[in-house]
């Protein structure tokens, strides 16, 4: 099984220093394959990873990204207990210095042509499939931390201990009981 990394090429220490109040956020995001990786159905899918991989390596605001020695996270083993049937799991983790440069890159052109397409790669999900979550700045959580948030936000919906890119909340020490704000405006495309 491929290791989880902790550092690496993707991470950008000097943006560290703009994490609010010493905090960074942190989110995962996971698809079930409507095929195995390798499959000739999932060649676009595969084929836009790297693309997609290096435009959010060099966007505002990025920090850092899961992978594994080959650079990227496809072969990462998490999540398995939510295969429900598909022909397995992929995970997508990072962290970012906020929840707005996560959205702009989230729901920036690029990124939406992509996710204008999952439905040829992944099966529905009706569940949570997104969560996010703040972390100290310079913590790189683990899948297992990821697992746990997901299952947290499916059980309670979004709480500061879990929550989405439309209802977020506040990093540890503010008004953490009140989301932050709605972006309502952010939608997935169809």
């Amino acid at each position: 099984m491929p290791e989880n990394r902790t550092a690496g090429p993707s991470e950008h220490p000097a943006r560290h220093q703009g994490a609010p109040a010493g905090f960074e956020l942190a989110q995962v995001n996971i698809g079930r394959l409507s095929t195995p990786v390798g499959s000739p159905e999932l060649a676009g899918c595969m084929a836009a990873l790297d693309p997609v991989k290096a435009a959010a390596d060099g966007a505002a605001g990025f920090i850092w990204r899961l992978q594994t020695e080959d650079g990227n996270a496809t072969a990462i083993q998490a999540f398995g207990w939510d295969a429900a049937g598909s022909a397995g799991v992929i995970v997508n983790m990072s962290v970012w210095r906020d929840v707005e440069h996560l959205g702009a890159f989230v729901y920036g052109e690029m990124h939406r042509q992509i996710m204008r397409r999952r439905r040829e790669w992944f099966q529905q999900m009706r569940e949570a499939y997104l969560a996010c979550w703040w972390v100290p700045a310079g913590h790189r959580p683990s899948t297992a931390e990821a697992e746990d948030r997901v299952r947290h936000l499916r059980a309670h919906g979004p709480t500061p201990y879990a929550f989405t890119l439309r209802v977020s909340f506040p990093p540890p020490g503010g008004a953490a009981e009140q989301p932050a704000r709605d972006h309502g405006d952010w939608l997935c495309p169809a």
